[in-house]
């Protein structure tokens, strides 16, 4: 292979991001992470190891090396790709080699049971921790949210609500009349009103914000570094193949649990969904390491990974269903029909986890749940697809400019601050947010009362309508002139989204626990709550005009403010993620209705196209290409009329590719190549004269190999023979002992001529997951295509740096 320099991509681990050419050193640690691919205690137990001919001819033959399996063959270092068809093909061998023992004993038959039981049974321990979790998260970020403004004088660890229900005094007419719950005022002054009990009030708001958030982000910085952002991008990375070693581990885990409750109390412009999908993979990744079938391989794991992401989205939202889509449609890379079902019935039992737990106390799984009873009008798709523009525009603004700003923290000296940023976001969020009601409580409460449809009980300022009528029907009232609490709320909502708009930006991408869903829902709803106040309004005192005529009387109940605010959500949450389908069902979860899946399906497409119109990446995409993740997009196509030989290496200018050959290389010529190159794998061909390929082997395997020979089989020194052949000549009695490799041979490595167009190539990457590509030319070796070459490519092609796809 050719020695080519991209010392850009190297990391610290020692390994480049994924490609098949760069390795910086040869060391190896062996010791057992949360996250590390199994070593000798699998091996012990009786793991076979892949051999390349499996793959061709579907024979039972497993890998034996030098008689016994030498630990750490075949598994992958860190932020390294895993060879998906290696993968699925040592899966076949064990399944087949269970299924042909399982007929010589009842132990075998049980063992082939439990064997096919195991997944299941993960499902089961995945939906039941993460939905514990999701409720443990919900329970404490709301109490510590409310903690920044007082406390239960009876039982003190119950927030505002559950403390207020409690009291005899609190009505709907009046429900901030609560003798349990004192504000800090009250506690430390005994006075609720005038100058100065307001000030103590702002200012410990803000110190519990600051104490907060300080807490979030040095538990990050100290102990789980990969626990900070939403997990999102690193999980569709995982699930491409990608190896991000304790991304999904123990400590991971355990710290983003405790510090997304400090990042959503401290009143940051950020929601726990997002992060709670990274919640339930760790927890995947976590029961993958009690059952044998998952820990070894790879592939399997990461079944199980799409499956906790279903359950993560499915606790998220209350949305089982609008999960099992959301895994399909937005982070998984391989998803079959077992997946599927299996991601279905992890949704459902976190699902039904978190219902058992009732974490706000009514019977609901989120706290924004609603159900509207009035029908829509086909005129109302007019404002609807007018808020799926805006969720586009948005959308895509918010990309742009937040790309920007993470760019900036990673190029410049802002990123070695981590805590002050967080600490300077969060005083100044906290600062603007408290005059204002609704920046001041929890986004998701904001987002509850923009959906809500107002009753003849409600007291809040959205509410504040003028009651021209007699009727005690609450469940269906008229369109009401608004009063001047709803002005007030609106000019208070106006603020409010301009606040989000902009503090979001410069929020999400910061070192604690930030999802990304709830702060677009609230942008929308906020815009979606101000139509609808508007067409309502308009309806009513222009209910003689020819488009509201024919279906909105005067004094009847036309505009329901409360589902644009729905809509709105949807629009500006599709815009940001480029969601579709899923989208709209997790949405129509939401409310139980199925009447309004047209307006959400139409916001939900208009805003995908106006955003991608204006640029092509979700937010996600973004942040995998801002990060330099090796992910191959799917949905993307390459139209472009290239052909293999101009993108492989060498080039007919560039020096010879290194290559092994089958039977003529000695140790010390193999361990001289390996320490004088960084290239991750190497062909081996019959001779250098012939360049017949013969096969692929890897660094890794090599070097261990060398390494374990040296150690276990006598007779190894600098010149001994590598033999990579079936049989091993018969050798002079005076010549060092033979040292053959075979085994760690990958015999079947996927070739292409030189003329196959580089759309072939592309499509074979994305679908098959490939780590490298050989190019040949007549049976000749002529070079190489890893899949940091395709992605170079593909960014040259569209007019892109190409080293910026390089893994930093």
């Amino acid at each position: 292979m050719i020695k080519k320099s991209y010392r850009s991509a190297s990391i610290d681990s020692g390994t480049s991001d994924e490609d098949m050419v760069e390795i910086a050193g040869a060391t190896l640690d062996f010791s057992m992470t949360d996250d590390d691919a199994p070593l000798d205690r699998d091996i012990a137990e009786g793991y076979t190891s892949y051999n390349g001919n499996s793959r061709m001819n579907g024979a039972p033959k497993m890998m034996h090396f030098l008689d016994e399996p030498v630990p750490g063959v075949g598994t992958y270092e860190d932020f390294n790709t895993i060879d998906w068809v290696r993968e699925k093909s040592r899966d076949r061998d064990r399944h087949r080699e269970i299924a042909s023992r399982s007929k010589e004993s009842a132990w075998a038959l049980l063992h082939s049971i439990s064997d096919a039981f195991s997944g299941w049974l993960i499902m089961v321990k995945v939906g039941l921790l993460a939905g514990a979790l999701a409720g443990v998260i919900d329970i404490s970020a709301h109490w510590m949210t409310d903690l920044k403004e007082g406390f239960c004088l009876t039982t003190f660890w119950f927030n505002k609500e559950h403390c207020c229900w409690s009291s005899n005094e609190t009505t709907f007419k009046d429900p901030n009349k609560c003798p349990s719950w004192k504000t800090w005022s009250e506690i430390i002054l005994n006075e609720s009103s005038g100058a100065f009990p307001y000030i103590l009030n702002y200012f410990i708001y803000v110190v519990w914000a600051l104490l907060f958030s300080f807490l979030a982000v040095m538990l990050v910085k100290s102990f789980a570094p990969y626990a900070c952002g939403s997990g999102i991008p690193e999980i569709k990375s995982i699930l491409s193949g990608f190896i991000i070693r304790g991304y999904l581990g123990k400590w991971t885990l355990l710290i983003k649990t405790m510090t997304l409750v400090l990042a959503v109390s401290s009143g940051l412009s950020l929601g726990k969904e997002g992060p709670l999908i990274h919640v339930a993979c760790c927890c995947g990744n976590f029961f993958c390491h009690l059952f044998t079938k998952y820990r070894r391989n790879e592939a399997k794991r990461r079944e199980v990974l799409s499956a906790a992401a279903a359950a993560g989205v499915s606790v998220a939202f209350g949305a089982p269903i609008g999960g099992v889509l959301f895994s399909l449609e937005e982070v998984s890379y391989y998803f079959p029909l077992k997946t599927l079902w299996r991601s279905f019935f992890a949704a459902l039992v976190a699902a039904f986890t978190l219902r058992s737990i009732n974490p706000f106390g009514n019977s609901r799984l989120v706290l924004f749940y609603v159900e509207f009873h009035t029908p829509w009008h086909l005129i109302e798709l007019i404002p609807f697809i007018l808020l799926g523009i805006f969720g586009g525009v948005w959308g895509a603004f918010f990309i742009r400019t937040n790309i920007a700003w993470c760019r900036r923290r990673k190029t410049t000296k802002l990123g070695k601050y981590p805590v002050v940023e967080v600490l300077v976001v969060t005083a100044i969020t906290a600062i603007l947010a408290f005059p204002n009601e609704y920046t001041r409580i929890s986004t998701s409460e904001l987002i509850s009362e923009l959906f809500n449809d107002c009753g003849l009980l409600d007291s809040s300022q959205l509410c504040d309508y003028v009651n021209v009528f007699n009727s005690t029907n609450v469940d269906i009232l008229p369109d009401r002139p608004a009063s001047t609490g709803v002005y007030t709320a609106m000019w208070q909502l106006s603020l409010a989204l301009i606040f989000k708009i902009i503090i979001t930006i410069f929020t999400f991408g910061m070192k604690v626990p930030s999802g990304l869903f709830i702060p677009s829902m609230a942008v929308g709803a906020i815009a979606g709550r101000l139509l609808g106040v508007g067409m309502e309004q308009l309806a009513y005192y222009n209910s003689d005009w020819s488009i509201f005529k024919s279906w909105c009387s005067h004094g009847a109940d036309c505009i329901t403010p409360g589902l644009y605010a729905m809509v709105g959500a949807a629009a500006c949450l599709g815009g940001v993620t480029r969601m579709t389908v899923s989208l709209v069902v997790i949405m129509f979860e939401l409310t139980g209705g199925l009447e309004y899946i047209v307006p959400l399906m139409a916001a939900a497409m208009t805003s995908k196209w106006v955003a991608d119109a204006i640029g092509r990446e979700g937010i996600y995409d973004a942040h995998i290409r801002l990060n330099g993740y090796p992910f191959l997009e799917a949905k993307e196509e390459f139209s472009h009329k290239t052909l293999a030989m101009d993108v492989m290496r060498p080039q007919k200018s560039g020096a010879p590719l290194t290559v092994l050959t089958q039977d003529s290389m000695t140790v010390e010529d193999v361990e001289t190549i390996i320490n004088e190159t960084t290239f991750s794998g190497f062909p081996v061909v019959v001779s250098r004269e012939s360049q017949r390929l013969l096969g692929f082997c890897l660094r890794r395997d090599l070097v261990i190999s060398i390494e374990n020979a040296r150690k276990k089989q006598d007779g190894i020194v600098s010149t001994s023979t590598i033999y990579f052949t079936e049989h091993i000549p018969p050798q002079p009695s005076s010549a060092p002992a033979a040292l053959k490799l075979r085994s760690i041979l990958d015999l079947s490595p996927f070739t292409v001529t030189d003329h196959t167009p580089m759309e072939i190539v592309v499509d074979i990457f994305r679908k098959l997951g490939l780590r490298q590509c050989l190019v040949t030319h007549n049976g000749r070796l002529l070079g190489i295509i890893t899949k940091k070459d395709v992605l170079k490519h593909i960014a040259q092609m569209a007019n892109q740096d190409p080293d910026s796809i390089l893994f930093n």
